[in-house]
């Protein structure tokens, strides 16, 4: 068995065969529940009889029983959709099944934290994360991999999930590592104000800086989720401006990081691009800049490539720059280029200029010829 396969899933890679572990049931009566509603059951022997088809839908399925939390002298915590817990203690998290794939906070992944641990055995697939902090505030998630042959695919029914709070009385809200961020408000769907909390009981509430004003959360228009921040649900230029979120408990309030909130409407799809040449037509030994151009969305990627003549035989220099305009009505667009440059034109260099400009929702293709004259 690979050990590394939970850990393959996150990431997207390949990965093997699995086993399912066979489920079982446990003595009812020596379960109590903690304060969130979640089970604890303390170590033991296991009942020999199996849970009915029945009782697996009366209890919402298998996937519950997957996901649990050790604790000390041999007891597991079976974890509720949401579990708070005290930062600075380490956790350890067990799912059932002999192949298992995980998800965590992206941040774990993304900065490779030396605290984060994954081991699969024979029966269960265990995550360990040392030292947890506030920052680690999010969902942790399981689920038992079924494969035939090397075609491996993720169980719906067999799945669990957990939203853990690492309760922080000095960071109400989950550390950015950005002091200012930038959210982008589009007309045809929702606009989250990512200033989610680290304790469930804390009350929140979301404020403009210039006019200062308070934005109601009403439930519909404008709801707070704290496992996500305020949701936009029909955001529009009057939206627009730099907010912030205030949270409280039972002690002084504490600030947000700052969100600028802007207005786009440009409509997706692959990129709308355009070439300019600085001359259509160039004497030899002259210089020569071509601009390949293109307006979209603002958190929308693009990547440029070029083919041209004597590629590969003469030098060029290629600049690739962004930056966000206000185009009025409180509307804002990235424009991404992409400029090649040409020195002491030869012969080799006259002839077709093509820029390839991609994006998540395809690519587009334009050139512009280079002449001699």
């Amino acid at each position: 068995m690979d050990l590394d396969l939970c850990t393959a899933l996150s990431t997207g890679s390949s990965y093997s065969t699995t086993q399912l572990a066979a489920p079982v049931s446990c003595q009812q009566a020596k379960r109590r529940k903690d304060a969130a509603g979640n089970q604890i059951r303390p170590g033991g022997k296991r009942a020999k009889g199996r849970i009915s088809k029945q009782k697996e839908k009366e209890t919402g399925g298998r996937g519950q029983s997957l996901l649990t939390q050790v604790l000390d002298k041999g007891r597991f915590l079976r974890l509720g959709r949401t579990t708070t817990l005290n930062p600075g203690k380490n956790i350890e998290l067990r799912c059932k099944g002999a192949s298992i794939g995980w998800s965590y906070p992206s941040f774990l992944n993304t900065y490779n934290d030396s605290r984060l641990s994954v081991k699969q055995s024979d029966k269960y697939s265990q995550l360990i994360l040392t030292s947890p902090s506030a920052a680690d505030t999010g969902d942790y998630s399981c689920w038992v991999i079924l494969c035939d042959g090397s075609d491996c695919h993720k169980d719906p029914d067999q799945s669990s999930s957990s939203y853990i709070y690492f309760t922080d009385k000095d960071n109400l809200f989950v550390p950015s590592a950005f002091h200012f961020e930038i959210v982008y408000l589009r007309p045809d769907k929702p606009a989250v104000v990512p200033c989610r909390v680290t304790s469930p009981q804390a009350k929140v509430s979301l404020h403009m800086e210039v006019p200062p004003a308070e934005i109601s959360a009403n439930g519909t228009q404008v709801k707070y989720d704290p496992t996500r921040g305020f949701v936009l649900q029909s955001p529009g230029p009057d939206h627009q401006g730099v907010f912030y979120c205030k949270a409280v408990t039972k002690g002084t309030p504490q600030i947000s990081t700052k969100f600028q909130l802007l207005y786009v409407e440009v409509p997706s799809g692959p990129p709308f691009v355009n070439v300019e040449a600085s001359h259509e037509f160039v004497r030899g030994g002259a210089t020569i800049n071509i601009t390949c151009t293109v307006m979209g969305e603002p958190d929308v990627d693009v990547s440029f490539s070029w083919s041209y003549p004597g590629q590969g035989q003469r030098p060029v220099d290629v600049q690739d720059s962004k930056r966000l305009v206000n185009r009025g009505v409180g509307r804002t667009t990235l424009i991404s280029q992409s400029v090649i440059t040409v020195v002491d034109m030869e012969t080799i260099d006259f002839g077709k200029y093509t820029c390839k400009a991609k994006n998540l929702n395809g690519e587009t293709l334009v050139a512009t010829n280079i002449v001699s004259g």
